[in-house]
Parts: structure tokens; sequence; C-alpha cells
């Protein structure tokens, strides 16, 4: 994703390194918030594992974690490491199952929510770097044309990022947030069938990642089954046509 952008650094690399800063932000602070998320929301239902863990904290070391964290840069989402609960010592153990997995992903469109307010409001352009690659020296040249245009892309990129995040982990898939959210909201019938899937999960889910790599990019089934939620939360929060920027 960020390699894309390495033949602008000559003409402008205020470019690079806005996109730098966007996804390092939206890596520290998206993902460090979204684990400790699910952390404080355990420990309000009185599931204290996060705690005894130390994972019950805002420091980026006590949630990243080096595959899923890096993949932001090179596919734009991710992941950090699992926050351990154990939601037999809750009152509703299937609720707040519930409730702890979905908590993550919320706070994520919270970020995205909160950076796109200066956008919505018509302060700052919409930028991101989700363009054709062909043309990443136009896309710089009109980037770089104002400081608001490189506040817009940076602003934009956090907000498509955490986005990404969001919906990715919402999908219902073993192990990201959206399968144990389904665990936890669907009739005890159907979650046990789901829960049967749960050693499938990491390989289907690394296929689909990889799947666009292996096709030369003309095969992305992640994308499409993502896209309709995209372009929901972009709308909601930018405003005007912003999924139609997407090359």
């Amino acid at each position: 994703m960020i390699l894309r952008y390495i033949s602008v650094l000559g003409d402008a690399p205020e470019v690079f390194i806005i996109l730098i800063a966007a996804f390092s932000f939206s890596m520290l602070v998206g993902l460090t918030l979204h684990e400790f998320s699910h952390a404080i929301v355990a420990d309000s239902l009185g599931d204290y594992t996060p705690r005894m863990l130390g994972r019950l904290s805002l420091n980026p070391k006590a949630h990243l974690d080096l595959l899923g964290s890096s993949l932001i840069f090179f596919v734009g989402f991710g992941w950090a490491k699992p926050v351990p609960v154990n939601v037999a010592s809750t009152l509703n153990p299937k609720r707040s199952m519930a409730l702890i997995s979905l908590a993550g992903p919320i706070s994520n469109l919270i970020i995205a929510g909160l950076a796109a307010l200066p956008i919505k409001l018509g302060i700052i352009p919409f930028w991101h770097p989700f363009v054709d690659p062909s043309f990443a020296m136009e896309w710089a040249s009109i980037w770089t044309s104002s400081p608001q245009d490189l506040i817009g892309l940076f602003l934009g990129t956090v907000v498509l990022l955490n986005i990404l995040l969001a919906i990715f982990n919402l999908l219902p898939i073993a192990p990201l947030d959206g399968f144990n959210a389904a665990l936890g909201l669907l009739p005890v019938a159907w979650s046990v069938k789901l829960a049967k899937t749960a050693t499938w999960g990491p390989g289907i889910l690394m296929l689909l990642i990889l799947l666009p790599y292996v096709t030369g990019g003309q095969s992305s089934p992640l994308f499409l089954i993502m896209s309709p939620l995209i372009s929901f939360f972009l709308n909601l929060f930018v405003g005007g046509d912003a999924f139609s920027l997407f090359g």
C-alpha cells in the first residue's frame, strides 16, 4: 500500500511523509484504542482478565502485533494482539461476548468520525491514497497544492484506514471481532455451528488477503465484501461521493 508512493519521494517528499504519519497514527492510535476498548468493556462487565494481563493500558507495546499491525502499511488494515477474556465471569456471558467484541470496531469508527469533522464541515478537502498507483504523481501534485490539501490527505487517510480497520474486524471469520460478536448475537444453535468453523478462519482470512496479489489485482473478494459498508461510513462521515475516488 505505502510502497506505491515511493516513486513520489523525489518530487513530492511531503506526500510520502504525510502518508507515513497517517498510517503510523492509525496503527499506533487506531489499533491501540481498538484493543483497549475490548479490555475496558470486559473490565466494566466484571471480567478482570485483561486487567490482570496488563491489557487495560493505552501503551501501544501492550497491544501491537508485529505481523497484524504492520499489514496496515501494506494492505490498509490489520489487527493487534487479541485481548484475552473470560466471559464466563460476567453476568451474561453471551451478551458480554458481543459487547466486548463490538467495542473495538466501534472505537475505530469513533476515531474516523472525529478525524472527518473538518472534512464534513467543508474546512478541508477529503483525500486518501487508495488511488490508481499509475497516477501517483498526478495525485501528488493535487495533494501538495496547498496546506489544506496536505491536511486533507492526512485526515482523509486516517478516516479511511480506521473505517477499513472497523469493517475488516467485523467480518464473521475467526479470529476477528465479527466472529465473536456473531457468536454472542446469534441463537445458540447457529452460534454452535459457527464456532465449528473457527479452525478454518485464519486460513480463509489469509487467502482473502493474499488473493489480489496472487491474481495480480484481478480478484479481491475481500474488498467486494467490505465495500458496501465502507461506502456507507465514508458517505456518512465525509459526505458526497467519496467512494468514487477509489482507484
